[in-house]
């Protein structure tokens, strides 16, 4: 395999496999079965090309490197249901939240700490939710927990959870900061020290300071929606998230509006663009195009953002149970994951419940090629794709 390759990760976390295979050609090069990688906390990208996740069933943190003959670097145990999955810049310290899972209410509070150098863990209880997580470099190592209902960032230094006596014993805090009780999405941005989250009321900032956060001036959408998930986009610095308006209740998601949210860290400097009705989620970032994914009963379709603003829309083809009128996008139904990376022109997109990957080249917007699986790539499966050294790894948060 060519050094520079890019390979695709492709999970489908309800059958249990993962499978690695070279971009656009689709050669499997590895190979994982009985592993069910928990798509909420998604991959996170580490330096050299490597992924962190987590198997949500064995209830493991796995380091996978993806250009090496081994594809299993480490396995490390670790609390689950896992909620989201974040290192600090240099990729060695790693937290693990636990969330929801397969329940209805919120029901855990432990967080595992992880040192991959030492091959160090612990595990603490905080607070039973559905907490988001960024882990600070610049000094001492901060884990930033972000708390819903009442809303908080809660900050504890790194070194006290990893040196927390067995028995997952409750900690406190070392400093708190108020937020909304509604926050739901997290970035960082590792050389500004600065964290991230989403609300109602826009992007929460705040800045390091210390073993302590300073809040900054909240980034506001500008617009009668709300992002619920939130990048940093490591070619610039810019975060991005898809807004999404209208009716709330999900049975009314074909009328949902979505726009494409890009601030500009450097310029302050905020676009919008729209996508269109239905159901978009995720996005990726590819070297010149940001994408997204748009679910809709008229049609499915990938779009494209390109760095000149220009937008391209491809149609993809229909899903059989993909979300209907009358129905919630969220039960029992199909849906679409969509990967990227900074440093190829590829974009990949799941036909869930057909086993299937569109690899599309950006530039072009033409279907290079359809990759086949043997499993349904149940609710559409989760996707990341890397390159060795595209610089993935700037964006320490698990997508």
């Amino acid at each position: 395999m060519p050094a520079a390759a890019p390979v695709l990760l492709v999970s489908d976390h309800v059958d249990g496999f993962l499978h690695v295979v070279t971009v656009p050609d689709g050669t499997v090069t590895g190979r994982l079965t009985g592993r069910h990688i928990s798509e909420h906390a998604g991959f996170l990208a580490l330096p050299g090309g490597r992924v962190a996740c987590v198997d949500d069933r064995r209830g493991e943190l796995l380091v996978l490197d993806p250009f090496a003959d081994e594809l299993v670097e480490r396995a490390v145990p670790v609390a689950v249901p896992a909620e989201h999955l974040a290192c600090d810049p240099s990729g060695r310290l790693l937290a693990v939240t636990t969330g929801l899972g397969k329940n209805t209410a919120p029901w855990s509070d432990l967080l595992t700490v992880v040192d991959l150098a030492t091959g160090e863990a612990a595990r603490v209880r905080t607070r039973a939710g559905e907490p988001g997580v960024t882990v600070l470099g610049g000094g001492d190592p901060l884990v930033v927990l972000r708390h819903r209902e009442p809303g908080a960032l809660a900050v504890h230094r790194f070194a006290d959870l990893l040196a927390a006596p067995p028995g997952c014993p409750p900690v406190t805090p070392h400093a708190l900061l108020p937020l909304p009780g509604d926050g739901h999405g997290d970035a960082q941005a590792p050389g500004s020290g600065r964290v991230f989250a989403a609300t109602g009321e826009g992007v929460h900032r705040a800045r390091r300071k210390g073993d302590a956060l300073v809040a900054e001036a909240v980034l506001p959408w500008g617009a009668p929606a709300r992002g619920w998930y939130l990048r940093l986009d490591t070619r610039r610095q810019a975060l991005w998230t898809t807004l999404r308006g209208g009716a709330p209740d999900p049975l009314r998601w074909p009328e949902w509006t979505n726009q494409a949210w890009c601030h500009d860290l450097e310029t302050g400097r905020t676009l919008r663009t729209d996508l269109g009705p239905g159901l978009v989620f995720r996005l990726a970032l590819a070297r010149h195009h940001t994408a997204f994914t748009r679910v809709h009963p008229d049609g499915d379709e990938l779009v494209l953002l390109g760095a000149d603003d220009t937008v391209r829309r491809i149609p993809l083809p229909a899903m059989d149970g993909a979300p209907r009128r009358g129905g919630t996008p969220w039960e029992g139904v199909q849906r679409r994951a969509v990967a990227a990376s900074p440093g190829a022109d590829w974009v990949a997109v799941t036909r869930g419940g057909h086993g299937e990957v569109h690899l599309v080249d950006a530039e072009t917007g033409r279907e290079a090629t359809r990759l086949r699986w043997e499993t349904p790539l149940h609710h559409g499966g989760h996707l990341t794709l890397r390159t060795r050294s595209d610089g993935a790894e700037g964006d320490p948060v698990g997508r």
